[in-house]
């Protein structure tokens, strides 16, 4: 079953698989949350020829994605116990691919390597992957699932062909969360799309992990300031003490959403507004590798947001 908004892709690797030279590096390119994992491994079942239906192992593909953080979390995971993940995808686990390389398709004559996400890529991770995209061996092909293209070396995009998901349309969000979360209200659902951006993996996410009451409070700091630190310790409670990465980055995203809405507003001076939403991009883009300490991030996007409430102020007061 195809994903909202997936038709154009599977057209175009649908064809190119029909073709007589198919390119062997593939870039999935788009927001989180739009399908492109699930995408990747559903094109990879097709390439290698997986029996229809079949959602089992496969032994040629490779799907190479968050590892354990050390040993001893790896210990965890060989003992079936709760572990914590690494945040990034390290050389190690580009090299045991790479070892495999070397080696014939186990049941045919292609196989499929999936970099999920791609852009998570340790530094030496992404030279040495490099080489293998440099000089593919035969009937071997990447699929690169990236939320934040540029991200990725320069040299690593140029050799791969892209795929794009667009974004989703409100109107089939707002279906697709009926569908899906039905226990959602409907100011729910509406803060939801707001902060996913067209991402319906997003919304769903937003509306399990519980954020409106984060989206409301952070709505607040940005309309009326707040000199008193009062609604940022407010803020800070409803994070959490101990959020968890996935939480971390889906309250960052909403931050952005937020704010973002602010530029669509007849602002007297937007400058605030796009300074908080520059500043709260790199706090995303330093999440995955960044130990946050929840209280002292959730002062920090608070201070951002208290810093652009005088620019909130329509023009026209």
């Amino acid at each position: 079953m195809n994903l909202l908004g997936h038709e154009p892709a599977w057209r175009e690797w649908r064809k190119a698989m029909a073709g007589e030279r198919m390119h062997h590096a593939w870039l999935l390119a788009g927001r989180r949350g739009l399908g492109k994992a699930s995408f990747a491994q559903a094109a990879a079942r097709e390439l290698v020829g997986a029996a229809p239906g079949d959602s089992g192992h496969h032994p040629d593909i490779v799907t190479l994605t968050y590892g354990a953080k050390d040993d001893k979390e790896e210990r965890k995971r060989a003992d079936g116990k709760p572990f914590e993940l690494a945040r990034s995808i390290r050389i190690a686990q580009i090299r045991a691919m790479q070892a495999r390389l070397g080696t014939r398709p186990t049941l045919g004559e292609k196989r499929a390597i999936i970099i999920d996400p791609a852009d998570d890529l340790e530094r030496n991770a992404a030279n040495a992957l490099l080489k293998s995209l440099e000089e593919p061996p035969r009937g071997t092909y990447f699929l690169l699932v990236a939320h934040s293209p540029a991200r990725l070396l320069p040299t690593i995009r140029s050799r791969c062909r892209v795929l794009r998901f667009p974004t989703v349309l409100d109107v089939e969000m707002n279906r697709l969360l009926g569908e899906m979360a039905p226990g959602a209200d409907d100011a729910t659902r509406a803060a939801a799309i707001m902060a996913a951006a067209g991402s319906p993996g997003a919304a769903l996410e937003f509306v399990e992990l519980e954020l409106g009451k984060v989206a409301q409070a952070m709505r607040q700091i940005l309309d009326r300031g707040d000199p008193d630190f009062h609604l940022r310790g407010a803020l800070a409670g409803l994070i959490g003490a101990r959020p968890d990465r996935d939480r971390i980055r889906a309250i960052l995203e909403l931050a952005r959403s937020v704010v973002a809405h602010r530029l669509d507003a007849a602002l007297p001076d937007p400058r605030p507004i796009i300074d908080t939403h520059s500043e709260l991009v790199r706090l995303t883009g330093e999440q995955p590798t960044y130990n946050f300490d929840a209280g002292l991030l959730a002062m920090e996007i608070g201070t951002l947001l208290a810093k652009a409430a005088t620019a909130s102020e329509r023009a026209d007061g």
